[in-house]
């Protein structure tokens, strides 16, 4: 990029794009980067140019690399780390349950990774998925009870529960606190 008026035509789409691979609504990413919905919006619509900090927030709760916004062309040869802190969560979507959110980007709607950590008796309760979708849930730590539609599980440290998503399904912990790494297989 070698123009200010070049990053500025080009930051509305690439943040519109970043947010529709992820499959989030504007309400969701106001709520992950603490960015007011309206100015979400403005900024996708490059009716007005976000501060640094607030472009930085988006960046954090999109999982997109600030400076891969703005280039042209191929990377050079990388690893990429997520660091922990800066990890995109979901708070409120479940009872007792903190989901943060491992997939890159790109991989919304086809394969998401998310690490879940359920509080004693922590739940996380979900509508049907797209149909075809499957859940794959490995349990690190604890012991969890995994519902889908009429079938029922037991799930302990080390195992793995496989099952169909594309029905009301829940996770709940019991006997304590539990940790398990969740990924989402869409058809």
């Amino acid at each position: 990029m070698n123009t200010d008026s070049e990053i500025l035509n080009l930051l509305p789409a690439r943040l519109k794009e970043a947010r529709r691979a992820q499959g989030l609504s504007l309400d969701a990413v106001a709520k992950l980067s603490g960015v007011s919905r309206s100015m979400v919006s403005q900024i996708e619509r490059g009716e007005s140019s976000p501060t640094i900090a607030t472009l930085w927030n988006l960046t954090r709760a999109l999982q997109v690399d600030f400076a891969g916004l703005l280039e042209d062309g191929e990377t050079a040869d990388r690893v990429e780390v997520l660091r922990s802190a800066n990890t995109p969560s979901i708070e409120n979507r479940g009872e007792g349950c903190n989901i943060r959110i491992l997939s890159p980007p790109e991989d919304a709607g086809h394969h998401e990774l998310y690490d879940l950590r359920f509080r004693a008796g922590g739940k996380l309760v979900s509508d049907a998925h797209s149909r075809g979708t499957r859940e794959h849930l490995t349990v690190i730590e604890g012991h969890v009870r995994v519902i889908s539609g009429s079938a029922e599980e037991d799930v302990y440290s080390g195992d793995t529960a496989r099952y169909q998503a594309d029905v009301p399904h829940r996770i709940e912990a019991l006997g304590g606190p539990a940790h398990a790494l969740l990924v989402v297989q869409n058809a």
